[in-house]
């Protein structure tokens, strides 16, 4: 296959560069460019694979105790009949599993310490269904008996309010009981018979179960008042809760978890497209250093331009040399910036601890944070953008000297020579 000679002159140009002293030194500006660009992209790719890896890692450990979508009665009242709202949204093939629920806020204490926390009224036969940490845990799920009054905390929230297993537990229920003497609080005293680690904050902190049975008893609603579903991929979340939606009618509403947290979801979002962006800009000043390498080879070059323009070369031709030269230097630094960035971040779960044992240091004490370890999860979401925007402006930082060089005059570059 012949190519353009343009090409074959642009590919010369980048090559060259190793005899004299100016030469070597615009190699070695044009080297320290593709070097730029590639420690942009590799950056970008390795700070955005570790974000995607933090937010999978705390989904997961989330919807390992939340269900994936949620319906419920519009009054916030009791469902009419759960079953056949179960059955009705387990029409859609996306849904594989539901289970009943009754969700309520209370006062979780022991003595004299009181903690808010969310009370979830389950049944231990279904909930498996649709959480992991019921699936995981079934043997202590199973002893909630209806009827025994016994609950499950999260073991922050028993370390907060210092109790043990096998202690008794007051739960304060909203809403008073009205008496002679006025309206009092309504106390139960319930039996710790287990307790979680989800290794989420926020549920292992504030969140108890309790069977359903007896939560209707102590919340005085007549059944469950939501229905818990898990679908087949997380993902398309936000798609089965529209679809429900419309499937279900007006008398309840459906809510998937990326409504539930949608502080932290829109939170993770906003923070992963700024750090795009400023990394961007990494990419973007390597880039535009290919401007200062092109103007030195264009000034040095101005002699072999115009012994091409007296050969009949166009102006368009002369343009189109110093765009591939350019080019290549652009496509050079991003791929091998893509290259060396997708080795890290699929290897930094080794590189990470070999680094922290070469400086002594943790970079995620497991004292302080939850996750102990660097998550990586490259996505072809995030690469091929990356890749995209470091050759697009690789391409543009190429114009405008290529047009530079177009407009030697041979008359005035041959005057001297």
């Amino acid at each position: 296959m012949n190519l353009p000679y343009e090409w074959h002159i642009g590919w010369r140009y980048t090559r060259a560069g190793r005899a004299g002293r100016r030469n070597g030194f615009i190699s070695f500006i044009s080297g320290v460019s593709m070097l730029g660009i590639a420690l942009g992209v590799a950056a970008l790719i390795i700070v955005l694979s570790v974000m995607n890896g933090f937010q999978k890692e705390v989904r997961d450990r989330m919807l390992s105790v939340i269900a994936h979508v949620e319906v419920f009665d519009t009054s916030g009242g009791a469902l009419p009949d759960w079953r056949a709202t179960a059955a009705a949204a387990k029409r859609d093939t996306r849904v594989v599993g539901a289970a009943p629920y009754i969700a309520a806020q209370a006062l979780v204490g022991r003595g004299d310490e009181l903690r808010g926390a969310v009370v979830r009224g389950i049944d231990p036969a279904e909930e498996g269904k649709v959480t992991e940490l019921a699936r995981t845990q079934a043997a202590t799920m199973a002893r909630l008996v209806p009827g025994e009054w016994n609950i499950i905390v999260g073991a922050e929230l028993a370390r907060l309010i210092g109790a043990r297993i096998g202690d008794k537990i007051t739960l304060v229920a909203p809403g008073g009981q009205v008496t002679p003497a006025g309206v009092v609080p309504r106390l139960k005293q319930l039996t710790l018979v287990g307790t979680f680690e989800a290794g989420h904050y926020e549920y292992d902190s504030a969140l108890a179960l309790m069977h359903v049975d007896d939560a209707a008893r102590l919340f005085r609603v007549e059944g469950p008042t939501g229905v818990q579903l898990r679908l087949a991929d997380v993902h398309e979340a936000r798609t089965v809760a529209a679809a429900l939606t419309q499937s279900l009618g007006p008398d309840v509403i459906v809510r998937d978890w990326t409504r539930t947290n949608r502080n932290w979801f829109d939170a993770v979002q906003i923070e992963k497209r700024l750090m795009f962006i400023i990394l961007t800009l990494i990419v973007a000043v390597a880039a535009f250093n290919l401007v200062s390498t092109l103007v030195m080879t264009v000034t040095d070059k101005r002699a072999d331009i115009a012994i091409l323009r007296t050969l009949g070369a166009s102006p368009r031709s002369i343009m189109g040399i110093f765009m591939v030269q350019g080019a290549t230097s652009g496509i050079i630094g991003t791929f091998g910036g893509c290259a060396l960035g997708l080795l890290v971040a699929f290897n930094i779960d080794v590189i990470v601890p070999a680094l922290e044992r070469a400086l002594g240091v943790a970079f995620l004490p497991g004292s302080i944070y939850v996750i102990s370890r660097m998550p990586s999860e490259p996505m072809a979401a995030d690469i091929v953008p990356v890749l995209v925007i470091s050759l697009l402006l690789s391409f543009v930082a190429t114009i405008y000297p290529s047009w530079r060089a177009s407009r030697v005059n041979p008359a005035e570059a041959l005057r001297y020579e």
